[in-house]
């Protein structure tokens, strides 16, 4: 043994010795137990049994009747919160069927001997259904939506249930009354001078009628937690008047309540509170991709919090990797994604130019004419890529007032002769659509565009897209030239080929496209993305 070292044998007994002593736990139990030792064998010997036991009983029979009657009045309430739940959302999903209120109405007069008072409203305010009283004017019209399923109202008798149905857009309150709250909570074990009220923060309400109690008695309270469990029921009774022997078996337990509280928080804090405030300090100022060093800052001789230390530490060690991870896949897929986009994009100008190639050496007019209406189909098809493309990284979609312009452009480009003087106006809205509904809307102003050029080459024509009033998440497409009103050319053309084409479009659309030909009118509803 050299310098006082000690052998590895010695060193391997002593280690679970000293990790037990000194973890906070066993620290806390010592400490306690020689403080409260003392003042434990004065308050056993100056106790009455008698008194211990009349103290015993009473707190049981208190606690009982607490818990009973917290049990009562969560049941009642979880059933009229069940009841209430499935009326809201049956509301919502079916407005017209009000039988649901008036089966929920016999539901909470069947409980409530007041007859019950609920009322149901919608988003805008509107009332959907309600009891025959009129609600109090105690909850704003801004908050029937806000706050807990349960809550007490302040400087107000009543214990509010609120329910939202489950699409939100429904919100039903029940109104207890105290005289209801009272009958329901009443426990069974009977309780001299009892009295229950709810608490809920700074909020009380009363439920059992305020009585004189004598000076001489002291109060006792106990409380249980109701569901939700925002709500403590407490139950407050009156003592029997003081005595000398009472006094005195009152007094020591006081002292050592004081002395307990007194040591416990002085090593609680010492130990435990205090490290574990600067070490969620540390925690809270973590910033995802960087190592935490909690325990720079944390001093303590809290064998577990060092250890709790140490595992943030290697948490973010873990987090820091993998967010480095994440970050340069992320990065490998954005730059794939853009290379099949890129690709993508040269392969349409390809066949759009192949295309042209066979175009330019047909001779026949038909076969020309052919050509260049598939080249059109591919150039749209093309313009709806390129936006996507440019909008992807955004994820905002393709916007529809760029994809029309460029499409507009694209057709006049590739006009027969005779139209290359047709006018096209866009008016439209700012919005963006998904490439699911940007390819058929494309093919549909291809179709109809080369439709109105073969029958009006020299009209106009005018596309319009705005969102629609009633709907935000639709917009009305409609586009408007004379050359699509009624006629026998058009009819024939619709025959041939244009109206399978556009009713397939349709269809992808999922909406009716509606055709006026009084006015040269096509229209169809999209949908357009948030």
């Amino acid at each position: 043994m050299i310098g006082g070292s000690h052998p590895p044998a010695a060193r391997s007994l002593t280690e679970p010795l000293f990790r037990f002593f000194g973890s906070t736990g066993v620290k806390m139990f010592l400490i306690l137990t020689l403080a409260l030792l003392p003042l434990g064998i004065i308050a056993l010997v100056a106790s009455l049994q008698a008194i211990q036991t009349a103290d015993l009983e009473k707190e049981a029979l208190l606690r009982v009747a607490v818990t009973q009657s917290a049990r009562k009045l969560t049941a009642d309430l979880e059933s009229d919160r069940t009841a209430l739940q499935l009326t809201v959302n049956n509301l919502a999903a079916s407005p017209s069927d009000t039988s649901i209120c008036d089966r929920f109405s016999l539901f909470l007069a069947s409980n409530d001997r007041d007859g019950g008072r609920y009322f149901i409203y919608d988003r805008a305010g509107r009332k959907l259904c309600a009891s025959p009283e009129g609600e109090p004017a105690i909850l704003p019209r801004e908050a029937r939506f806000d706050g807990p399923a349960a809550q007490l109202l302040d400087n107000a008798p009543y214990l509010l249930t609120r329910m939202r149905s489950r699409d939100g857009r429904l919100v039903g309150l029940v109104y207890y009354s105290r005289a209801h709250l009272e009958s329901v909570a009443d426990p069974a074990t009977a309780l001299q001078n009892g009295r229950l009220s709810l608490h809920e923060g700074k909020r009380r309400l009363a439920i059992t009628p305020p009585r004189a109690i004598p000076t001489g008695g002291a109060i006792t309270s106990l409380s249980a937690r109701l569901e939700p469990p925002n709500i403590v029921l407490t139950m407050t009774v009156r003592d029997p008047p003081e005595t000398l022997a009472r006094t005195l078996s009152l007094f020591l337990p006081l002292v050592m309540w004081f002395a307990a509280a007194a040591v416990g928080w002085f090593v609680v804090n010492r130990l435990l509170i205090r490290p574990l405030v600067l070490l969620r300090r540390a925690v809270a100022g973590y910033h995802p991709g960087e190592v935490l060093e909690p325990m720079r800052r944390v001093r303590t001789p809290a064998r577990e919090i060092i250890a709790l230390g140490e595992t943030f530490r290697e948490i973010s060690e873990d987090v820091a990797s993998h967010e480095a991870e994440m970050a340069e896949s992320l990065e490998t897929q954005r730059k794939l994604t853009r290379e099949v986009h890129h690709r993508v994009k040269n392969n349409l100008q390809i066949i759009a130019s192949l295309i042209n190639l066979h175009a330019r050496s047909a001779h026949d007019p038909e076969a020309v004419e052919a050509y260049a209406s598939i080249q059109r189909r591919v150039d749209a098809l093309s313009v709806v890529h390129r936006n996507h493309f440019a909008e992807l990284e955004e994820n905002r979609g393709v916007g529809v007032r760029a994809l029309v312009s460029e499409l507009s452009a694209s057709l006049r480009g590739t006009a027969p002769a005779d139209a290359r003087r047709f006018g096209i106006q866009i008016d439209s809205d700012d919005l963006h659509i998904s490439q699911d509904v940007a390819v058929p809307i494309a093919f549909l102003v291809t179709e109809l565009v080369e439709l109105a050029m073969r029958l009006d080459p020299l009209g106009k024509m005018r596309i319009s897209v705005h969102l629609q009033s009633d709907d935000n998440a639709r917009a009305l497409l409609a586009i408007d030239s004379p050359g699509l009103r009624h006629s026998p050319a058009m009819s024939s053309f619709l025959d041939d080929r244009y109206g399978r084409v556009l009713t397939g479009l349709s269809r992808q659309l999922r909406a009716p496209l509606d055709h006026d030909g009084d006015a040269g009118r096509f229209a169809i509803a999209i949908s357009v993305l948030p």
